[in-house]
């Protein structure tokens, strides 16, 4: 028995290989798919969890710049019909939609309510004079709409830091890509470059925004906020 544990594929995270039914693992080797293991694409979740919790899987990720891409699940072929199957049944039991219908709209309900808090967090944020309150109304909406929708992956959508820090970065995210030229800089390779400019750029944006605290009279012509909420 103890020889048939030591020799069982283990739960694993792997790279995809040029080469059919190979792939490689996170420190660079390259293994072979066992025998009788299929690929299940990605696309239902439902389906990807049980497998998952079911026995080990060889789960393939590809990393493309910042961002990481599923490409499925390796796993032994029976076993995935096997869950499939019982997972077809459920589905068609009308309890099934129903409870899943519940969850979509508690879920929505959720959803609604963290926009409207992380909105109000924004406001609170830019914090502008009420000569400019409007702006700010019309900017947090701008900003909400762009970070809160899920899968977004910016930061409003983390839960590690406060609103209040996710308003912030948020606020700041936003104004680097709409009032400064970030998207078109050419920043060198080395470590910490961009890190730099992002701090450079960030100090900026903050004290664009104090003007707009203070109540200063700016020229909305040649203004980059201005420009870039229009």
């Amino acid at each position: 028995m103890s020889s048939r544990m030591t020799t069982m594929p283990e739960a694993l995270i792997v790279r995809p290989s040029p080469k059919p039914r190979h792939v490689f693992t996170t420190q660079g080797e390259l293994r072979p798919v066992p025998a009788g293991w299929a690929l299940l694409p990605p696309g239902d979740a439902a389906l990807s969890r049980r497998i998952k919790q079911d026995g080990p899987t060889w789960t393939v990720k590809e990393k493309k710049g910042r961002k990481e891409f599923s490409r499925g699940i390796w796993a032994p072929s029976d076993r995935i019909e096997a869950l499939r199957m019982v997972l077809e049944c459920e589905r068609s039991d009308p309890a099934y939609t129903k409870k899943l219908e519940a969850g979509r709209a508690r879920r929505a309900k959720q959803e609604v309510a963290y926009t409207e808090d992380f909105t109000a967090a924004l406001r609170d944020y830019l914090d502008f004079h009420p000569r400019y309150r409007l702006l700010a109304d019309r900017m947090a909406k701008l900003i909400s709409d762009h970070a809160t929708p899920v899968g977004s992956g910016t930061v409003a959508r983390t839960k590690r830091i406060p609103i209040e820090q996710r308003a912030e970065a948020a606020t700041i995210a936003w104004l680097r890509h709409q009032t400064t030229a970030y998207d078109n800089m050419h920043i060198p390779r080395e470590k910490g470059a961009r890190r730099e400019v992002r701090r450079m750029l960030a100090k900026e944006s903050k004290r664009l925004l104090q003007n707009y605290r203070q109540g200063t009279r700016i020229d909305v012509e040649y203004c980059p906020l201005q420009k870039a909420i229009r």
